[in-house]
This record gives structure tokens, sequence and C-alpha cells, in this order.
């Protein structure tokens, strides 16, 4: 298991303790195991079998906590999680994911109300009983009712990096059987989608038996709901649904083109194939004569499907159909960009406001990771909870980057600041503070709830400032947690281009902000995306794949993204001239 599913196993035990009015201290203990396990750089399996350091050695990490992660990291299960959701009902823990619920008044609502579904809990604020409960009211049933839609997209969907860490357990239990000749997965987690549904895995076998009894198998299976000559669904006691389809090879491109989708991506192809007088499914391309007669003509591969079509190979991301079929026709796929593109990260925080890491050792971690140039991002004061920076503080963060400069010769680091706009509107920091910056980032942190035009309003105004260089996370969204705040995207975009400022696209898999569609909006109107990881310890600076992604989702190359430039040509962006 990976350090994020641990830290996501104490976090759920966290919750179920604080559900059941456990001791706060133990619900304390593993919520900052949890923070101090998901904030690692390195494996948890490097101290397990470390003969230097012990899981103990991890600060936060007691006796007990350490012996739950050795057995989380030999049978993938733990049996303590296992009796507390015996002792929870399922149901209930999806009222754990309205925004605003938290454990105590989850287990109110159950107690007090009989509340053990969402559905449960829509009919109760609809009814009007929830605002009658100690500590809750109208407002708080309004509230609840909104955050409603987005637990049950989450009780539906997850997270692409939550379906991933099914996926690579999920292929590495496969992987055993010695049949098997391909095995790929499709649908929305092939093509990178921000939430996943189903899981679909291909896998072309001789022995579909071994196969599917394989996969019966795989731990964490609730239940087998179907089993039939070649196709086997399963859902994991998570609720994910794994449907396996296990295909011949002369098929297996086919299927896995069909699989995959987008539904609007083959409905394209299917009209093509019917203008050509060709038939496409699953099972390959055929030529259909005018007796009805069907005469395979292509399958084993992908590029196999399309070229039968005279189309291109299509990345997978790109396959929604939308300018995938023009770029096509004019010879013009994009070169999405790629990791190995990326130069700079742009937004990251240290111990000066709520980073886990030091200045130094996010600047080492940069380098190791390969950067040419940084921008030290740190919070400004608005965002008190964070302890932000004021102008003394800054500039004294600021003079130590300066001195900085002189030990590290191989990467270029920026004075920088993640600057709140303010409610009421304007910058958390008097302008000739921000003048003083390499980078200053412009990001809405509070008053989300304000109506559009007052939002929009307060990011326009950012963006005209001249000493601003880039908006943070546009949209303010977390996936399946919080909707986007109401803004004007026309309107902000407009706004970019005008003043010649910078959008950034967040690559924290909770956020992924902008939104695919938007990162194509900015594509068309020529506005330079950064791809940024927010990091706030030295591990987070891994998610930039995530960003990459995305911005592969909205058919960015690296030319669209501008931290993929090398520093001579990033440095003439900046409004000072440095070296």
């Amino acid at each position: 298991m990976t350090n994020r599913e641990i830290a996501a196993v104490f976090e759920q035990i966290a919750d179920l303790l604080e559900f059941q009015g456990a001791n706060p201290f133990r619900v304390r203990s593993y919520r900052n195991g949890a923070r101090k396990i998901a904030d690692l750089s390195e494996p948890l399996s490097a101290f397990a079998t470390g003969d230097t350091r012990a899981l103990t050695d991890i600060d936060g990490v007691g006796k007990a906590q350490a012996e739950k992660i050795e057995e989380l990291l030999a049978t993938g299960r733990l049996e303590m999680l296992d009796d507390l959701l015996a002792e929870v009902p399922s149901s209930v823990l999806a009222i754990l994911r309205v925004p605003g619920l938290g454990p105590k008044k989850a287990a109110m609502l159950h107690n007090e109300l009989g509340i053990n579904s969402l559905k449960d809990l829509r009919a109760a604020c609809q009814n009007r009983q929830v605002r009658d409960l100690k500590g809750f009211g109208a407002k708080t049933e309004v509230t609840i009712l909104r955050g409603l839609a987005i637990a049950e997209q989450a009780e539906r969907r997850s997270r692409w990096v939550e379906a991933e860490a099914v996926v690579q357990r999920l292929l590495q239990h496969m992987s055993s059987v010695a049949d098997i000749q391909q095995m790929e997965m499709a649908g929305s987690y092939r093509r990178g989608c921000e939430t996943v549904g189903d899981l679909d895995l291909l896998v072309e076998a001789n022995d579909v038996d071994a196969v599917m009894d394989r996969l019966g198998c795989l731990d964490g299976v609730a239940e087998v709901i179907a089993r039939g000559d070649t196709k086997m669904s399963v859902r994991l006691d998570s609720g994910m649904q794994i449907d396996l389809r296990v295909v011949p090879g002369k098929s297996f491109g086919a299927a896995l083109q069909y699989f995959t989708g987008s539904k609007g991506h083959n409905v394209v192809v299917r009209g093509l194939a019917k203008q050509r007088g060709l038939k496409v499914n699953e099972w390959g391309v055929f030529r259909v004569g005018e007796d009805g007669s069907e005469e395979y003509l292509a399958g084993r591969t992908e590029e196999e499907v399309y070229a039968s079509l005279s189309l291109p190979w299509f990345s997978p991301k790109l396959r929604e159909a939308r300018e995938e079929f023009a770029w096509a026709a004019e010879g013009a796929l994009p070169e999405l960009v790629q990791l190995d593109d990326i130069r700079g990260d742009l937004h990251m925080h240290t111990t000066a406001t709520d980073g886990k890491a030091t200045l130094e050792e996010m600047i080492e971690a940069s380098i190791a990771a390969g950067r040419e140039y940084i921008a030290i991002t740190d919070h400004s004061k608005r965002v008190s909870m964070a302890n932000g920076l004021d102008t003394e503080r800054l500039r004294l963060q600021w003079a130590e980057i300066d001195r900085l400069r002189g030990q590290y010769e191989n990467i270029k680091v920026l004075k920088g600041i993640e600057c709140d706009i303010l409610e009421r509107g304007g910058m958390d920091l008097p302008d000739d503070v921000l003048a003083e910056a390499d980078w200053v980032i412009a990001s809405v942190h509070y008053g989300q709830n304000q109506p559009l035009e007052q939002i929009t309003e307060r990011i326009l105004g950012a963006l005209e400032n001249p000493n601003v260089d880039i908006l943070a996370h546009p949209t303010g969204r977390l996936i399946n947690r919080r909707e986007p705040y109401a803004v004007d995207m026309e309107q902000v975009f407009a706004a970019a281009v005008e003043h010649g400022k910078l959008l950034e696209l967040n690559a924290n898999p909770a956020r992924l902000d902008l939104h695919d569609i938007h990162c194509a909006a900015a594509k068309r109107l020529g506005i330079p995306i950064v791809i940024s990881t927010d990091a706030h310890s030295t591990g987070g600076m891994e998610v930039m794949r995530h960003g990459v992604q995305q911005a592969q989702r909205g058919g960015l190359t690296a030319t669209d993204v501008a931290n993929t430039q090398p520093w001579e040509s990033f440095r003439k962006l900046l409004r000072h001239a440095l070296e």
C-alpha cells in the first residue's frame, strides 16, 4: 500500500472513532498520524524493512500505529478498521462526505433522527427536521441541502487518484495469471477523467476461468455481481465496481478503443465508419456487404481500427468528441505536454506558513526533482489559519532567499507570495510590497459564497493590478468536496488576455483547477498556463503528474504551458529582469 492509501485508512479510522464518540485524544492521534504519513517523502515500506530506522522514528507515530502500518503493508487490510466498519452502517459513511458535516454532527443525525443514508438526510432536511437539532438551525439545513449534491456525486464516482490506487493493486494481483497475453484498463480511468465510476479491465487470455477466478479472490471484493462466458463484474467493499472482459487477440484493440470511449467520441467513429460502408464495434472493423454479410478487416490494435477509417491514433486523453476530429482532419493533432517537459514549479509553501518543510528543504527537493526554477509562495496574512505572512515577515523571508541564492547555483529561486484577493476587493498586501516580489500569485480563499458578480469583480481587479502575475486555482473547487465558486470565466479569460496575465492549473488531484475545458479555452485564446503543485511538503511535489494529465485532456502542448520553458526564456515573462 502507498503512503497516501495508509494515510486515508488512518483518516477513516479517526472519522469512525469520532462518530462513535471515542476519546478525543485517540481521534486526534490518528488524524495526526494520517497527516504525518501523507507528508512523508519516503515510502513507509522503507521504514518497515530498514535496519537503521523504524516506523516509530516517524514523528507522531507510536508503537500501536506502527503495528497497524505493518499490518497494512503486509496484508492490505486492517482488522481494527474492519471491526469499526462492522459497527457503523456503511450507508452512514456517505453522510461524512457532505461538506460541513463532521463526524460529531453526523453521529447526532444518526442517533437523534435515525438517518442512515444520504436519501434519509435529504428527506429530513426537506421536512425541516434537522433545524430543530441542537447546534444546527435553518441555515445549516440549507447548507446541507447544497452539499448533498457533492456527496451524492462522490458516492458514485471516485477521484482519479483514488481509482489509481485500486488499479495498481488490481493489475499487480492479476499479473500472476500466466495465461494473460495482454491486459489494459479502459473507460474514464484510461481517459484520465477527474472522477471515475466503474473500472473497466480488458484481458486477452485463453483460460477465461483462471482470469475470472483470480479477479474473484482480489482482496476487498465484497460481491460477485455477475459471471458469464467472457464478462465478470465484482463490487469492492468500497462500493467501486470492476467490470472484466476477456477478449480474443484479433479483437483486443477494437475492444480497447470501444470501451475506452468516450461515448461521444465513439459515436463519431461509428458515423465515419458507416459513411465508408464499414461497421465498428468491440469485436473489430467489418466491411458490410449488400447482403448484410460482414468481413473482418481490423481490430488487433487501436492503431488498426483508426487507420481503417483513415484516422490517426488519438491519445485517450483527447477522446471527448471536442476538437480531436477537426485537428485530425487538418493533420494537426497536438503533441501533448509531458511530465518531462516541466522545468519549473511556481507555487509552493514552507514552514513559514502552513508548509511542512523548510525553505532549504523545498529548494533541495526541487533540485532532486529536476526543476530549473521555482517560486516560494507562502500565504499572505489574510490566511490567518495558515499563519500567513505580513509585510515584515515576508521581507525577512525574501532576504533569506537572497542569501540562499548564492548557495544554489543550479536552480533559480523566485521571491514570491500567494496573496489573497480580499472579500471587499483589492489585494491583501500593499502594492509597494508586491512590487518587490519576483512572482505574485492572486487567489481567492475567503468569501467564496459571494454572488457571481462580486467574486468576478474581485478577480478582475486582481488581474488589473500590475504587480500580479498569475491567478491561482481560478474556480476554487475541490473535487467531490466543494463546488466551484460562482465566477464568470469568460470575463476572467478576457482580463487575462488584456493584462497579459497567466492562469494556474493547480496539479493537486483534489483541485485540478483549471478544468480541462477551461484549459482548452485558454489555449484558444493564447493565455499561458502554469502547471503548479501548490506543494506543502517535499512529497507534495509529486502531484505534478496529475496536473500534466489534466493539461493533456485540455489539449495543451508544451508551448501552451509557460513553465516548460527553459529559464532564459521564462525569465522574460517576469516583471523584474532576473539573471
